[in-house]
């Protein structure tokens, strides 16, 4: 997995720790760090407490000790393996799902960009879950270690607490909304809630509604527009009723042609919304002018052929 690059790494158990002494091979040593965060150095019975602490602290730590048998040890102590920190999860619409290795504290826009940003589909809402507590002993930002105000079950049965942050407020760079990630969290990009159009358009689908949701104009030119045929007058947006448990839809009728003149205000699409774009009828001045053209279409073929010499 990548890393967000160290700056001061905090020592856990599982992790692999390499001490060199200039001049006193026999002290040298790789351990490896125990659950209960602390190693041993060579000859010495009396253990060192590693956990969340920096090379830079260990290494003044074995230099004291050595101190009292060696004149002025020159120490090295580095990490050869970090096995302590689960990776960060990033992935749902971001343009490069992966893991992140964290060495140092790292925030969520930083981790957003380093996925490459989100996609076209993303919608308004980033979850993060929190799969673990911090190892350091630290409190999520939120003064929460343990719990948030929402949580997911594991399956295992467990909780696994998760918090639902705005993109629009962390691309803001909204403080609150722009959480510290830990080791070990899963950050989710959620997928824009769609409208459905169809009927008498270029391409019948679905398209996203991003955070602050789509005016029906741009919703049909996301889709290509409208066709020709189409009853542009009355367009149907079959909309979910508010606390319906049966599903139950209102249908609110639009004139699309008073909108494209500003002569209506935009309507502003929900999510599920369903835009139906029906097919107008043809009058009789419309047909007689397809019929002289050859351009009618059922029409003009059941008519009877004869030719006048």
């Amino acid at each position: 997995a990548p890393e967000i690059q160290k700056s001061g790494y905090l020592v856990g158990p599982g992790d692999v720790i390499s001490g060199k002494i200039l001049g006193e091979s026999q002290f040298d040593f790789i351990a490896t760090i125990d659950e209960d965060g602390k190693f041993q150095v060579p000859f010495f019975e009396k253990s060192i407490m590693a956990k969340c602490r920096t090379e830079k602290e260990l290494r003044s730590e074995v230099t004291q000790l050595l101190s009292k048998y060696l004149r002025s040890p020159l120490v090295s102590v580095s990490v050869t393996e970090r096995r302590s920190t689960p990776p960060v999860v990033i992935y749902g619409e971001v343009r490069a799902p992966q893991q992140v290795a964290l060495t140092r504290k790292a925030r969520l826009l930083e981790l957003l960009a380093f996925a490459g940003g989100v996609t076209e589909k993303s919608g308004g809402a980033i979850q993060v879950f929190h799969t673990q507590p911090p190892m350091c002993d630290e409190t999520y930002e939120d003064g929460n270690k343990t719990t948030a105000t929402t949580a997911a079950k594991a399956s295992d049965g467990e909780d696994i607490p998760f918090r639902i942050y705005s993109l629009d407020n962390v691309q803001k760079g909204s403080e609150q909304s722009n959480p510290q990630i830990y080791p070990g969290d899963v950050i989710v990009v959620k997928e824009a809630l769609p409208v459905f159009v169809l009927g008498e358009v270029v391409a019948t689908g679905k398209v996203p509604l991003p955070e602050g949701g789509l005016p029906l104009t741009q919703v049909l030119a996301t889709v290509g527009g409208v066709r020709p045929e189409a009853k542009t007058k009355d367009i149907k947006i079959h909309r979910l009723r508010s606390g319906s448990k049966e599903q139950e839809r209102d249908i609110i009728s639009v004139n699309y042609d008073l909108i494209r003149k500003g002569k209506q205000k935009d309507i502003m699409l929900s999510p599920y919304d369903i835009v139906e774009v029906g097919k107008a009828k043809k009058s009789i001045a419309q047909t007689i002018l397809e019929i002289a053209t050859g351009t009618a279409r059922g029409v003009a073929t059941q008519l009877p052929t004869r030719i006048l010499y």
